[in-house]
């Protein structure tokens, strides 16, 4: 069975970025519904519960088909939500140091030119989805992916996210997306980011 994992920090220790209550929705509602849904469409089929999440959205195509979507929708639910808490944290922000500031300055020209380029690709989304740092086949790239489908399923590996549903930001930013883009920026948890790009470069 999957399960809902804690934050690693308070409700409101992204204060004033993002908000306690949008934090309490976001992780014990939406987040847990996503753990819930995704165990109930698996009952039956204790080959993929007993899988962890990467590996089952690697393998979504060995899914029976008559309950693949609800699970994809639901474990990449799951999984990236699990993902972007641990790349939050509260008095975080500045950039990257090390091999990771090596490689964007080297494919982006610059720090200020990744954070420009992620933030007008964040902007561009249509509807709900996420904006990706992925490595594909070792190189930087980033991508825009609708709904829950997840860059794990195209042997994407994922280096850092925004959540781009809305109800990560409504309840402070309403339709405002520009603002909560800006105001995400003083919570990035660089550390980890830098410590999943040295352990997959």
């Amino acid at each position: 069975m999957f399960t809902l994992p804690e934050l690693p920090y308070e409700y409101d220790a992204l204060e004033p970025f993002i908000d306690e209550e949008t934090m309490r929705v976001h992780h014990d509602g939406h987040h847990l519904a996503y753990v819930k849904n995704l165990n109930d469409a698996l009952v039956g089929h204790d080959e993929f519960l007993n899988m962890d999440i990467e590996s089952l959205l690697k393998l979504l195509d060995k899914v029976p088909e008559d309950i693949r979507t609800k699970v994809k929708n639901n474990a990449g639910g799951h999984f990236h939500h699990s993902f972007f808490w641990t790349i939050l944290k509260q008095n975080g922000g500045g950039k990257p140091n090390g091999k990771l500031l090596e490689a964007i300055n080297k494919k982006f020209g610059g720090f200020d030119l990744f954070k420009e380029k992620f933030t007008q690709s964040a902007l561009s989304l249509f509807g709900s989805g996420w904006t990706w740092l992925v490595l594909n086949a070792q190189e930087l790239e980033i991508t825009n992916i609708i709904n829950q489908d997840s860059p794990v399923s195209i042997k994407h590996t994922p280096l850092f996210t925004i959540d781009l549903w809305e109800h990560a930001y409504y309840l402070k930013y309403k339709n405002k997306r520009v603002d909560y883009i800006t105001a995400f920026w003083n919570v990035v948890n660089w550390e980890e980011i830098e410590r999943r790009f040295d352990n997959n470069s």
